[in-house]
């Protein structure tokens, strides 16, 4: 077996333009260095407010209210033609308020770092009580709340960092430790935003499938954060502190780091742990970054356009044995970019689509849909990025023809047949490639979509360690004809003939006895 079925996917975003103005890292950065700058003052009255947000095509795309097809019907700019009704809820998860954030970060939060003032944490608790996913124990997490002198005590004695809400402080993100950086309030905000968006796309994962919290065996989580003290920076582990949050208690956990190939890595490293029967049930899980909240933000303020990247990313995937049923992960023609593949476009698509093609003994059309670096362009234009997701699909069409498997005159076609608009928010390792699955995974149990290439890359030079790139990809298919055999031991399989002969034998001896 060198399958495993994508049983459920999940994908939520978390709307925070406050904590997106305070803490994304172009706007903290700016007021660091220039706290009277124009731009912040801008940036400010910039905002794309929640019942914007919650009808703007992309962010349902993403959630599974819409389908990525369906954003080329909608007339562009997405931002200027908002869709008539609101939808928090998708198909795949929610988008969920600040506020109601906010309470579900301290909900996450085992170390008491998160303080709510006391009336904004009564208030959120009524709606997070409403919530259907938030259990008893969860809500039970919630603190009852600080005095506001308190909370502005902490911050202006250097401890912590205020929270806004609604333009107000409601609290606050207190430091770790006095001297440590890695466990600044900057840092612990970062991190426990990253867990709570975790924690939500796990639960939503956890109800699309069908399962109680407790049959989760293994979590892999794959943000770009790093969790750790001075001694051990980056040591983890994000994934068992989601599973615990999130009631697993029968799971265990690690974290899998590769920039923005860090999800379809992390998906390679689960599948692999079902099909080798390691593991079971492996929910593969992705929070969000606020340092990359409003990263463009200067180029949309600067031509007088709202600010897009105000939502933290976080999504589930779940991985489990080959049923038959369930569209499947194929782990025998993997694309990976090795060290000597070097890095210019060209090379980086041949390793990571072509060579895995050729593997499976396919061509460039039998795969259906490629999904590669999904974001959304009304964000990576107006900042001088281009449209990502165009600029594979060019690639990927360029090397067929260079191959001599597609003629020049069929690229346009191939790139609107084969690609999709981008529909993700630029949270590096959102984007790359995994928000279609679900979509996929739909479209192959409908009987619509017969194959899809993930494609996930990566710019490690951010690290400066090395200027290598990096990349991962793999197949999604429909489910293989499974009975059930290759699931069974030797001796399951010795036990079930000898009962089917000793009922054999018995039929015989019913038959003789007659006659």
């Amino acid at each position: 077996m060198s399958k495993a079925s994508v049983r459920a996917s999940a994908y939520c975003l978390c709307h925070v333009p406050e904590l997106a103005l305070w803490y994304g890292n172009t706007p903290h950065a700016e007021r660091a260095a220039h706290p009277e700058s124009e731009f912040l003052g801008q940036l400010a009255s910039a905002v794309q407010e929640y019942d914007k947000a919650v009808r703007y095509a992309p962010n349902l795309a993403y959630i599974g209210a819409l389908s990525p097809d369906d954003l080329l019907d909608r007339p562009q700019p997405w931002h200027e033609h908002l869709e008539s009704g609101p939808a928090r809820n998708g198909k795949y998860g929610e988008i969920i308020p600040e506020d109601e954030f906010l309470g579900f970060m301290d909900i996450c939060d085992v170390f008491d770092l998160i303080w709510l003032e006391a009336g904004f944490a009564a208030r959120v608790r009524e709606k997070l009580a409403a919530h259907s996913l938030i259990t008893e124990t969860m809500l039970h997490r919630l603190e009852a709340g600080h005095e506001a002198l308190d909370i502005s005590g902490a911050v202006e004695r250097g401890e912590a960092l205020p929270l806004y809400c609604g333009g107000k402080v409601i609290g606050c993100c207190r430091r770790g430790h006095e001297t440590d950086h890695n466990l600044s309030a900057y840092e612990l905000l970062v991190n426990i935003a990253c867990k709570a968006s975790g924690v939500l796309s796990l639960l939503h994962l956890i109800k699309n499938a069908g399962l109680r919290p407790e049959d989760i065996d293994f979590v892999v989580e794959c943000s770009e954060e790093a969790a750790g003290d001075v001694c051990q920076r980056g040591g983890g582990n994000f994934a068992k502190a989601i599973a615990e949050i999130a009631g697993c208690s029968n799971a265990s956990g690690c974290d899998v780091r590769a920039f923005c190939a860090g999800p379809v890595n992390a998906l390679i490293n689960a599948a692999s742990m079902v099909v080798a029967g390691a593991r079971k049930n492996v929910a593969v899980i992705g929070g969000g970054a606020i340092p990359k909240l409003y990263m463009n933000s200067r180029d949309h303020v600067k031509k007088g356009l709202p600010a897009l990247e105000n939502c933290l990313g976080g999504f589930g995937v779940l991985l489990t044995p080959e049923d038959g049923v369930h569209p499947v992960m194929r782990l025998d023609c993997l694309g990976k970019h090795n060290v000597g593949a070097g890095a210019s476009p060209q090379a980086v698509t041949s390793a990571l689509v072509l060579e895995p093609l050729q593997k499976a003994g396919l061509t460039f059309s039998d795969v259906e849909r490629y999904a590669a670096e999904l974001h959304n362009p009304e964000i990576t234009l107006p900042a001088g990025a281009g449209n990502v997701p165009e600029a594979n699909y060019k690639m990927i069409a360029a090397l067929a023809v260079m191959k001599g498997l597609l003629e020049k005159s069929a690229m346009p076609a191939f790139i609107k047949e084969h690609g999709m608009p981008g529909f993700a928010p630029t949270q590096g390792h959102i984007p790359s490639g995994v928000p279609f699955i679900g979509h996929a995974v739909d479209a192959i149990t409908a009987g619509s979509l017969k194959r899809a290439m993930i494609i996930g890359k990566g710019s490690l030079f951010l690290a400066r360690l090395t200027n290598l790139a990096d990349g991962a990809s793999f197949l999604l298919e429909g489910p293989s004809a499974v009975s059930g055999a290759a699931d069974l031991s030797k001796e399951d399989i010795k036990a079930a003939i000898l009962d089917v002969l000793a009922e054999l034998a018995g039929e015989m001896s019913k038959k003789e006895s007659a006659s």
